[in-house]
């Protein structure tokens, strides 16, 4: 009765088969192979995540590893009955907040996790900037850096992604409470070269003449908006430099800027100017671009100003602060923005009586 069955079938097939279009069949193979392919849009919605991390919390806090790893497992908690675990890595990162915060920056390493995602399988490293310790003042500051990345979002898509979190702490060794905070993820680096179809260039050598310009005055004249001084492109301080793998006969290279938390956007407590800044305050702005021609900044801040309301509509529409901290960021912006709009000349004297000829 079977082999009939199967007999039948075939005869069926064979018939059937020659009258269907070529094209319309192959189609049908692309998309049965597509749809095995999942992808996790880490960074491609903006929807928070729920994450629970459960490692050795006493070394962490106690050793702050720079170079070993501890060995941790990752739980991504779409619900209460659905959720993806992994064993990865982790290990402390960055500088001033590695030694000032109890929860030290972090760097996972997912090189041996196969989480069934192609996206996330294709992660090796991935940055968590967590909440720098309890309190609602931190709580509040990585808030607004989440923001920050967010505003720079506004004004080019070659910038870092960030994807906003729920992070769980847990201590595999039974010893420390359990710790429930706001954390990001920041889009690895090598995900941003493959979406622009660039390279990283990691030299240290390089300044700003070395940079497209109008994407350099566009970082420049950001940070100054948002209240950043500490940042540099020599040594690539919080600035990654990036190259086309298209033509481009200048060879010039596509700075980014990343890690905000020192700036008057955010203005943390523990951000104190030096005294070689020249400044009382993080609040304070300072310029910092390649010096250029008046008609050039007035070019590029015209930009800003177009983008003005959708820098605002970023901080007002984001649910996860109060309306006290978003008055506090949209009233800082407006610093930036009133002298745009009614005093260019004095924002101008300011862009060119700092400016750094290089």
């Amino acid at each position: 009765m079977k082999k009939r069955i199967f007999f039948q079938v075939t005869i069926v097939a064979f018939l059937v088969l020659p009258l269907i279009n070529k094209n319309d069949f192959l189609l049908a193979q692309i998309a049965i192979s597509d749809s095995s392919k999942k992808s996790f849009r880490l960074f491609e919605e903006d929807k928070i995540i729920e994450i629970s991390l459960r490692f050795d919390l006493s070394t962490y806090f106690r050793t702050k590893p720079k170079k070993d790893y501890l060995k941790a497992d990752i739980t991504f908690n779409f619900n209460k009955t659905d959720s993806i675990i992994q064993s990865v890595r982790l290990r402390t990162r960055g500088v001033f907040r590695n030694r000032y915060c109890m929860f030290a920056p972090i760097e996972l390493n997912f090189k041996k996790a196969n989480f069934g995602y192609t996206d996330l399988n294709k992660i090796t490293k991935l940055k968590l900037v967590p909440q720098c310790s309890s309190g609602k003042d931190k709580e509040d500051y990585v808030l607004r850096e989440y923001l920050a990345y967010k505003l720079f979002n506004v004004l080019t898509d070659t910038s870092f992604r960030v994807r906003l979190l729920t992070v769980n702490y847990f201590d595999s060794e039974k010893k420390k409470k359990p710790v429930r905070q706001y954390g990001i993820f920041i889009e690895p680096v090598e995900m941003l070269a493959a979406r622009r179809n660039c390279l990283q260039v990691k030299s240290k050598t390089l300044n700003q003449k070395n940079i497209i310009p109008k994407i350099m005055d566009r970082l420049a004249i950001f940070n100054y908006m948002i209240g950043n001084y500490d940042w540099s492109v020599p040594g690539q301080h919080n600035v990654t430099v990036l190259k086309s793998n298209g033509f481009d006969p200048s060879g010039l290279g596509i700075a980014i800027p990343h890690d905000f938390d020192w700036t008057g956007l955010v203005n943390p407590t523990y951000a104190v100017p030096t005294e070689e800044v020249g400044t009382e305050n993080v609040r304070q702005r300072i310029f910092l671009g390649v010096c250029r021609a008046r008609e050039v900044y007035q070019k590029e801040l015209n930009l800003f100003l177009a983008k003005k309301n959708e820098f605002y509509r970023v901080i007002n529409e984001f649910p996860y602060v109060n309306n006290q901290a978003k008055k506090d960021m949209t009233g800082y912006l407006d610093g930036f923005f009133d002298q745009l709009e009614g005093k260019r000349d004095l924002i101008l004297y300011n862009l060119m009586n700092s400016c750094k000829n290089f």
